[in-house]
């Protein structure tokens, strides 16, 4: 067995030879077959400054551990995309813990395909991706971002835009330990470590293993003010990894089994409505003292008199103190075998595992629920009615604050299975299956809050409350299995300086809906009795029917539903090699989303052959058209793309409910160039700018109600730019090494982003409380290293140190956009300017 000695405490780079055969698409059998396309010389295929602009048909941009490892200790990758084109993040914290906000050429993170070794990572119910839950970086071997399309075998629901992937490193040939610490601003401390055994066996097995723990102070909220000590929020995660490889022979056969979990356990922070007015004090900050906000401590409402109705008060109650924990992981397997000459079968099966919930409390009823005179328990009107004492007076005419987040439980299996066949050395056809099938279970039961608003227990489906008669009372009730099966081929042909690559899949969705509560409104607001159904019949007699636009129907009790939605995706692309170092690239692409759960399940409130509740897939026609210019020195991708977005869902948020409704915006052409250069003309310094133009245009007015009178109401969105995304982004990044010292400096211009799909400024009540676009803004990151060889320790022994946002930039950070122009949506404030430092010892 080989034996390498490495001790580290901060991001150690992975040497780009790692890299010889660069991996640039999702599961193993894309990247099998890609890589005899994209693996042509040795001078380019490492790209430049860790940049690498690959010869694919689609348009492609990545990023490898060299480019990776000069970012913060602990990043999420999400926010190190943020240096491509066309990819816009917004970090909630500086340190990759707490969550953001990601579009890539105007597509949402519930329409970006986010994959890990290949396996899809968005949510199986609304698609959502979470930054916060992702690979620690030092993991990642490398991360590639299809600007427009999806490779043809991913199995995803949520493909209507672009793709992420990030794929793990392969265990080292020498055994190697390393230790990670990184310590900075709010507190915060990080370690990592992982080691790699090395070759264990005569046939080549070797592994690795890694954990890591990251604590902080939240960002905003923690503040003291006069008069008062601020509420402590906090972020703690930890992280543990694994990974066995077996090669098999020496032509590229493998096996690998790798395990991954994460845990975290954050408060919320600094999260407002976006006005300026000020007469609401929980609006955007106006000033950098605004923005350090604090929320002071607090003791709920202990007081319980006998007799007397007691009232909650609302300790607990403010977003900053409400708690967001999860529980994920996944055990996956990718694979390789060479049947005969030419035939190459590759499997990756996986199994992932979630336990989350968004935190929140609620005031609950002692007493009971008035049901058209019959007294009833249940999760009624957004409020628990238990019919018994829970503060321990003796009587059951108080109020109590307890704990009431959306629970969601998820168990998902899946496997893309592939057959790659050489018919000759210029022409390749491959089969291949997918599946992914969610069991995807979303309650809401409640639980105790502790004497200063926190959680008892974060979890309270582990310990929930129940009514007088043991009835478990919960906001929210369903069950969905969300399955994907999917079946198509792929043909690359090559002929002289043109490849021609043609594929597609037919993709079989199927969604089996139960929904356990009773409807109440457009927006899915339920109501919910668990195995109450006396008093679940009580109400449904109170409140027989429902009226929309003048249209009378059934009240929607519990029910199951099952939609289908099957859809062929082709997938058409070419290059043209016009010398060593140029090429053209062309590709078409058919994407498709279909609906989500809170989709789905808001449809439940009308009856089921109505046309409201059946919601449409999203379907998007991608085109992209680009040159490429790679050297050894230079790497370089200019391209032009439209995209023809039809039925694109959007949120409209409803004051009554405090919810969201969906409208559909029809048709929206989006189209724009991006572009980005890497150039190193010597060893020692290095620079990469990029660049982003995005237009987007909704075709029509869209149906925004109705009036009092049952006539339909239109949204005024032809001809306007969708909300959310920016317009522009530019930047880009210079590095540099002088003897012992590097350094580092990149910057990001992210454009204007227009708050709602009317382009019109933020209206309440007849005042104007915001403009129509959010402003535009930049930041400026700096890093930088010391070599200690110096010192006699070595020539990989080094300090490292960043700066996030070094100008301390106050600006709006992540948000949702809207339809409305009449109620504030929530934003997040732009991460503060922070400092980390780390040091690297590597013997």
């Amino acid at each position: 067995m080989k034996f390498r000695h490495t001790l580290a405490a901060s991001a150690a780079l992975i040497p780009v030879a790692l890299l010889s055969t660069p991996a640039f698409a999702q599961s193993t059998g894309s990247q099998d077959f890609e890589n005899e396309i994209v693996v042509t010389g040795t001078s380019t295929k490492n790209g430049v400054a860790g940049v690498i602009a690959p010869d694919t048909t689609k348009a492609k941009a990545v990023l490898t551990q060299e480019f990776i490892s000069h970012q913060a200790p602990g990043q999420t990758v999400n926010d190190i995309i943020n240096q491509l084109p066309g990819v816009s993040f917004q970090n909630n914290d500086p340190f990759g813990s707490a969550g953001g906000k990601m579009t890539i050429r105007g597509f949402d993170n519930t329409r970006i395909n986010q994959t890990f070794d290949g396996i899809p990572l968005n949510d199986s119910g609304n698609y959502a991706l979470y930054s916060n839950q992702q690979l620690d970086p030092e993991l990642i071997e490398q991360v590639n971002v299809n600007l427009g399309s999806t490779d043809v075998d991913s199995p995803t629901a949520a493909a209507s835009g672009s793709t992420v992937n990030y794929r793990t490193r392969t265990p080292g040939e020498d055994f190697g330990v390393k230790l990670v610490g990184s310590a900075g601003d709010f507190n915060f401390f990080r370690v990592f470590g992982m080691i790699d055994t090395g070759v264990l066996t005569p046939w080549g097995t070797r592994m690795f293993i890694s954990g890591s723990s990251a604590t902080n102070d939240t960002v905003f909220g923690n503040v003291d003010q006069p008069g008062f000590k601020a509420h402590r929020g906090r972020i703690n995660k930890k992280q543990f990894n694994a990974k066995l490889y077996q090669p098999i022979g020496d032509n590229g056969d493998f096996v690998a089994v790798s395990g991954h979990y994460n845990e975290n356990r954050n408060n919320f922070f600094g999260s407002v409505a976006l006005r300026t007015d000020r007469d609401v004090p929980s609006g955007f900050p106006l000033t950098k003292d605004e923005r350090d906000y604090g929320i002071a401590r607090c003791q709920i409402n202990t007081v319980a008199t006998p007799g007397v109705k007691d009232e909650a008060n609302s300790c607990g109650s403010t977003f900053d103190e409400r708690m967001n924990p999860s529980n994920t992981g996944n055990i996956r397997v990718n694979s390789r075998f060479t049947l005969a000459e030419g035939l190459v079968l590759t499997v990756d099966p996986s199994f992932q595992y979630t336990k989350a919930n968004g935190g929140g409390t609620v005031v609950a009823r002692e007493g009971l629920y008035d049901a058209g005179g019959e007294l009833i328990t249940g999760y009624i009107s957004g409020a628990p009615y238990f019919g018994r004492d829970l503060n321990g007076d003796g009587d059951t005419l108080d109020t109590i604050r307890l704990l009431a987040p959306s629970q969601t439980n998820t168990h998902r299996y899946g496997v893309i299975a592939g057959l790659r066949y050489d018919l000759n050395d210029q022409n390749t056809i491959r089969v291949f299956y997918s599946l992914d099938r969610a069991r995807h279970r979303q309650t809401g039961q409640v639980g105790l809050l502790k004497l200063n608003g926190q959680a008892v227990d974060p979890f309270p489906v582990n310990d929930p409350l129940a009514d007088v008669d043991g009835n478990i009372l919960q906001k929210r009730d369903r069950k969905s299995i969300a399955t994907l099966n999917m079946f198509g081929g792929e043909y690359r042909g090559e002929f002289g300086q043109l490849t021609v690559q043609v594929g597609g899949s037919y993709k079989m969705f199927k969604r089996d809906l139960n929904n356990y509560c009773a409807t109440s409104s457009a927006t899915g607001f339920v109501e919910c009795f668990g195995t109450n159904t006396d008093g679940l019949d009580a109400w449904l007699a109170a409140n027989p029917t429902q009226t929309v636009a003048g249209v009378t129907f059934d009240t929607q009790g519990p029910q199951q539903r099952i939609r289908k939605y099957n859809k062929f995706t082709p997938n058409i692309g070419l290059t043209f090699k016009a010398t060593n170092a140029v090429s053209v690239f062309a590709n078409y692409s058919k994407g498709v989303q279909v609906p989500g759960t809170d989709n789905l399940y808001n449809a439940f409130y009308f009856p089921a052959d109505t046309e409201s509740a059946n919601p449409k897939p999203e379907t998007t026609d991608n085109f992209d058209l680009g040159v490429r210019y790679s050297t050894s020195k230079v790497q370089a991708q200019v391209g032009l793309w439209y995209t023809i977005f039809n039925d694109r869902l959007a949120s409209s948020y409803d004051p009554e409910t405090e919810r969201n409704v969906y409208r559909n915006l029809g048709r929206v052409d989006k189209y724009g160039i991006d572009g980005s250069i890497s150039y190193r003309p010597i060893p020692e310094f290095s620079i990469y700018a990029f660049g982003s133009y995005l237009k987007s245009k909704i075709k029509d007015d869209v149906l925004n109600g109705v009036d009092g009178n049952g006539d339909p109401i239109y949204a005024p969105t032809a001809g306007k730019r969708e909300s959310g995304a920016p317009v522009y982004t530019f930047g880009g990044r210079m590095q540099g090494e002088l003897g012992p010292i590097q350094l580092g400096a990149q910057i990001k211009r992210t454009g204007p982003r227009y708050v709602n799909d009317q382009n019109l400024p933020l209206t309440i009540g007849g005042v104007q409380v915001y403009g129509a676009k959010a402003p535009a803004y930049t930041l400026v990151d700096l890093d930088a290293r010391v070599g200690l060889d110096w010192a006699g320790l070595g020539d990989k022994v080094y300090f490292q140190f960043n700066v996030s946002n070094l100008f301390d930039k106050l600006y709006v950070g992540g948000f949702d956009g809207q339809l409305a122009n009449t109620s504030a949506p929530n934003v997040n404030i732009g991460a503060p300017r922070t400092f980390i430092g780390s040091i690297v010892v590597d013997f």
